[in-house]
């Protein structure tokens, strides 16, 4: 009797085996979508870098237009030749305008913010001639030589050759102050807030198609992990292991803002550890940035954590550390409560502010210890330092708020004259205590 052919059903070993190759397929699908994650996770990056480095281009150009401002202003003045000086090296040698727009030019997906910065750019140097015959008009009235060479281009109008030294001042000051001045300025800055917004614009429209790309990765490597659960059981383990619990676990940590915890394969590891890194650094970023981080709560000052990150920042050669403690503080809490004192720590913060401009950064730094960085400031500024600090003891003295008068004993020291950031606030708070020695209610400087 001849065996039956056939009706012997499915072979285990065969179905195993199409199990492994269907799990090896799933599998490589897997690890191939982790990788194009991870890539996206970096594409993602390198935007964001990216944006970093365009946006400072258009602020360096900003920062340059507002420098020469500062100084053809102050060289009209004062009649001061470093002032002249500082504006033709920023415009011959440092060259901030041209290397921002060259930086961003390498960049071909800012073409639209490109041709917005380089009409700021135009705009600034067509604002130059105005400038230049400004500073003849000084350098005529204060019978200055050896300029330099741009100006030999600009000629006096014969009515302003005629004019009187005194008149000449008055002319070349009113040329960058007047409101036709102020208005090319307004242009120039509108063209660069313009630029800044089209970055803007361009980096939001790339970080979303970085994370679309993100989330649709995920998506696929949850589902090739949920297919190859079903190929075998012991796949499944090793998958729910190594790969499906990761990802499930990754999935819900990135849909409640947290880190994705670094388990399962190596290749999930890998990427848990770049999103973390990145999980990190933007919320790092997002720390520094927000405000009660940052900011003393009580006065609306920056705080400790603030003070030392602007320490981390400032250009220490362009700026005076001005150290502030309130005279006989403690009495003022004994006698009249904690409340008065808070309200009297207010004060001198907005007092503060007043006194100075908004680029300048108030620390609170202790009870009623604070600290001004006056940025872009030189060393020959301490008349006009000594003068805010009278008019600041002037306003803490009024009583007319129905608050006790107080005063501020004052050290001061430039960048300059210090060799680190340790040393300047050592420094600075040296002389202040000379401040205290001298009477209080007054200003010292640090002098090597």
């Amino acid at each position: 009797m001849s065996k039956r052919k056939g009706n012997r059903g499915i072979s285990l070993r065969v179905f195993f085996c199409w199990l492994v190759v269907i799990a090896v397929i799933v599998l490589g699908l897997t690890i191939l979508s982790i990788v194009i994650l991870t890539k996206n996770f970096e594409a993602l990056s390198d935007a964001t870098k990216e944006q970093i480095e365009l946006d400072g281009a258009a602020h360096e150009l900003m920062d340059a237009s507002d420098y020469l401002t500062e100084n053809v202003q102050r060289f009209t003045i004062e009649g001061d030749r470093t002032f002249l000086d500082n504006y033709f090296k920023e415009a011959n040698v440092t060259k901030r305008r041209e290397d921002a727009v060259s930086k961003m030019s390498e960049n071909p997906n800012s073409a639209d913010a490109l041709r917005q910065l380089q009409d700021a750019k135009k705009a600034s140097v067509d604002l130059m001639q105005r400038e230049y015959y400004s500073m003849l008009l000084v350098i005529k009235a204060k019978g200055y030589t050896g300029y330099p060479e741009e100006i030999d281009t600009v000629k006096l109008s014969p009515e302003d050759e005629k004019l009187s030294p005194e008149d000449k001042m008055h002319l070349a000051t009113k040329m960058v102050l007047d409101d036709e001045y102020y208005s090319q300025k307004e242009k120039i800055h509108l063209k660069m807030e313009q630029s800044l917004a089209l970055l803007e614009e361009l980096t939001m429209q790339q970080e979303r198609d970085a994370f679309q790309h993100v989330h649709n990765n995920v998506i696929n490597v949850f589902l090739m992990s949920i297919l190859q659960t079903a190929c075998i059981i012991i796949l499944v383990v090793m998958t729910s292991n190594l790969g499906v619990k990761p990802i499930l676990k990754a999935v819900e940590k990135i849909r409640t803002d947290n880190p994705i915890p670094e388990i399962g394969a190596n290749e999930f590891r890998y990427l848990a550890h770049t999103y973390n890194k990145m999980y990190t650094i933007y919320k790092g970023s997002l720390e520094r940035l927000n405000f009660k981080a940052s900011h003393d709560e009580l006065t609306g000052a920056y705080n400790r954590s603030g003070y030392e990150l602007l320490l981390t920042s400032v250009d220490l050669s362009t700026t005076h550390m001005i150290l502030f403690d309130l005279d006989n503080f403690k009495g003022i809490n004994d006698n009249y409560g904690h409340e008065t004192g808070d309200k009297i720590l207010i004060k001198l913060v907005r007092t503060l502010q007043h006194n100075f401009r908004n680029d300048d950064y108030i620390c609170r730094i202790g009870g009623d210890e604070f600290v001004v960085f006056m940025v872009h400031s030189s060393d020959m500024q301490k008349s006009l330092i000594s003068s805010k600090i009278t008019h600041i003891n002037e306003e803490l003295s009024d009583i007319n708020d129905g608050l006790p008068p107080i005063s501020v004993s004052v050290g001061i020291v430039h960048g300059t004259k210090v060799s680190g950031t340790e040393m300047m606030f050592e420094k600075a708070d040296e002389a202040m205590y000379k401040s205290k020695q001298n009477g209080k209610s007054t200003c010292t400087f640090y002098s090597e």
